[in-house]
Order: C-alpha cells, then structure tokens, then sequence
C-alpha cells in the first residue's frame, strides 16, 4: 500500500491582499497570515516518486522566503538520493515547484503537455506569468524533455499502483493534482490547485491565475474527490496541514518537517 509524506520545507508571511484575488471585494479587513511550502513524497510498489521539488535555496532567500530545510537534504534524511530517483512529478512549473530539477538527473519528468507547451511557448516571458518562474528553471525543464526525459499527458493518466494524476489548470495552464491509494482510503494531493483550505471553503481564488474559470472548476473537482468518507485533501501552501494530520516520520533528524498523510489519522 502506498505511503504520502509532505515535507514542509519553507515558510513565510504574507497577507489576505497579497495572497487571494481581489481580496477587497470581499469587504474584510486585510491581515497577515504564515504560509508554508511542501513538497511530497509517494512510496508504493517498491517505487519512490517526487512530486515537485521545491525552491532552490538561494532564489529562495532572494524572493524573502524562509528555508527550513534544503529539499535536497530532506531527501537524503529520507534515504532518498535525489540522483537515483527515477520519477517525479511536476504539477506545475513555478519556481517553489522545479527549483532543484538539476539534482534528478535520471528522473523522468511527468507534468501535463499542456504546462510543458505553455512554459515553452511564446507567451511564458510576460510579466504576470514569469513573476512566478526563473528563467533558469524553465531552461532545465527544457533541457529535460529535449533529452527524451518528460513524459507529458492531457486529462488523465494512470502511474500504476494506485497513484493517478488529474489535469485542472487554472492557477497555471496545466496544473495536476495528484490521487493516491493508501489504506483506508485516498489522498487527493492539490499542489497549488488548492494554496490554502479558505480557497475551498469560501470559494476564494488565489491571486496568481491563469484562467479563472479553470481554478473554480477545479474547487468543484477537489470538492468532489473528498465528499466521499476515506478521502483526505491536502492543500498546498496550508499551515493547518500540519494541525490536520499529526503524524510525523521519526528517525530523521527533521522529524517535525515531514508529515504523514493518514487517512484514519487526520483532525
């Protein structure tokens, strides 16, 4: 049975205003609040899969964000070396997301055709996209799939084992969030389909989007896959994450960075 950790990686303050679309037309005073930064690891099948690799430190400390940990260095607290990992999933091309791509040198890369096209087409450089990206990071992405190492899909795709990948778009053009089998039930990772809960429970989108209309679908499909009891919804940038599944891997040397998504556990 498959195994969800999320490595809390990274953190920072931002505010209502900064962090969801037009937040004055909701009539709230703005206020400061943590989000943190992920990335997930899925076991299962005798394979270890990546999803997503956070940002690479030093643009970290440039863009303000507090390190935690080196994901690389988590990685390897795991037991996972980041050279001989042979899959990793992108759900999306934003630099908190592709940041160590050159430390996964034998990985292939799956992501959707659709944000493999966008990142490497025409329209990728204008500022309101690139805001979120490094020029570097898209180049190593490119890299990659000109060395026959990306694998790309549109909708669905099936990874085997009980791990499947799910197209949305919206906070970018192809954005995936990923469902995984574990016991008891299913975890249904969001990545940036879903920043933090509020999104979901107020109907509040992010301020980074690239097709309105895409990210409220997308909510209704997150809403969807976790209706039913045995399914879990982790957010991608939300602190409660922590707070909502307890568990924690023990050993590490990071224990209280990496948490263990449990079905029977979650509060």
């Amino acid at each position: 049975m498959n195994e969800v950790l999320a490595v809390r990686y990274g953190t920072r303050v931002t505010t209502r205003g900064e962090a969801y679309l037009n937040w004055h037309v909701y009539g709230e005073p703005d206020e400061a609040f943590r989000m943190d930064y992920f990335f997930w690891i899925v076991r299962g099948g005798g394979r270890t899969t990546v999803v997503d690799c956070g940002f690479d430190p030093e643009v970290g400390r440039r863009r303000g964000r507090e390190l935690l940990v080196d994901p690389v260095d988590a990685l390897r607290a795991l037991d996972i070396e980041p050279a001989t990992v042979d899959r990793l999933v992108v759900s999306h091309a934003h630099y908190d997301h592709i940041g160590n791509l050159a430390h996964f040198p034998s990985a292939e890369i799956v992501l959707t055709a659709r944000e493999l096209a966008f990142w490497t087409g025409p329209h990728a450089g204008r500022v309101q996209f690139a805001h979120s990206t490094e020029a570097g990071e898209i180049a190593a992405l490119a890299d990659a799939h000109a060395q026959g190492r990306v694998t790309t899909f549109t909708g669905y795709c099936e990874l085997g084992d009980g791990f499947a990948l799910v197209e949305v778009g919206g906070h970018t053009p192809g954005q995936l969030i990923g469902r995984v089998a574990v016991e008891g039930g299913e975890v249904v990772l969001a990545a940036d389909a879903l920043h933090f809960y509020d999104e979901l429970t107020q109907d509040r989108p992010f301020f980074v989007v690239a097709d309105l209309e895409a990210m409220y679908a997308g909510f209704d499909t997150l809403r969807d896959l976790t209706a039913r009891p045995g399914r879990v919804l982790v957010a991608g940038h939300d602190v409660d994450v922590r707070r909502r599944f307890p568990g924690r891997a023990a050993g590490t040397g990071i224990d209280d960075l990496v948490i263990r998504i449990d079905v029977g556990e979650q509060r």
